[in-house]
């Protein structure tokens, strides 16, 4: 070989090297881009959380409220199987949010006792309340476009079903069904982050 065919050969090899690493991060497919509004709220141990505590990790945000008769049982069972996984997959640096949407009526006493029918260990999983109703309902409509209504005289609120995965920087990326959870598909949503 020519020196001048070696020297051709060794470009080749870095342009591929460097196009091979460059597409070696993967993405998360139809990535949205929704910033998280700063806040801080109180969590189900009485203790302040804000967005602040929460960046540089990945965070699964959803709505529930304590009286739900509803879809709130059901999704919060799933959130739990979802720590679990997350757990069992040995992921660090991923926390769950659940952002009450009766706030008046949910108190950290009353949260607390609410996700300990769910999760033994609520040491990653926030349970968040301290806000009015008008907040928490605009909070979700701005930020993680979705709904929730309190009707007047009416002890149930009508919210959205959706788990929110917020990146590192607080920006929520990509959202999932609540109900019928792509286990997986998160599971690989959050390596994805966990990896960039």
């Amino acid at each position: 070989m020519t020196r001048r065919k070696m020297i051709l050969f060794a470009l080749a090899m870095l342009a591929l090297s460097i196009l091979i690493a460059g597409c070696g991060r993967e993405k998360i497919k139809n990535a949205k881009n929704w910033p998280v509004d700063s806040f801080e709220y109180t969590d189900q141990n009485g203790e302040p959380l804000s967005l602040d505590d929460l960046k540089g990790k990945v965070w699964v945000a959803n709505f529930i409220f304590t009286s739900c008769e509803t879809v709130c049982p059901p999704m919060t069972a799933n959130m739990a199987r979802l720590q679990q996984k997350i757990r069992e997959e040995g992921l660090k640096n991923v926390e769950l949010v659940s952002f009450s949407v009766d706030p008046e009526v949910d108190t950290p006493e009353k949260l607390k006792e609410y996700a300990a029918k769910f999760t033994e260990d609520q040491s990653d999983w926030h349970f968040l309340t301290g806000y009015a109703q008008k907040h928490i309902e605009q909070f979700a409509k701005d930020v993680f476009k979705t709904h929730v209504y309190k009707p007047k005289n009416d002890d149930q609120v009508i919210h959205g079903t959706d788990f929110y995965l917020v990146n590192q920087k607080g920006v929520i990326v990509k959202y999932y069904d609540g109900l019928d959870v792509p286990y997986d598909e998160i599971l690989h949503d959050i390596k994805v982050l966990l990896n960039e």
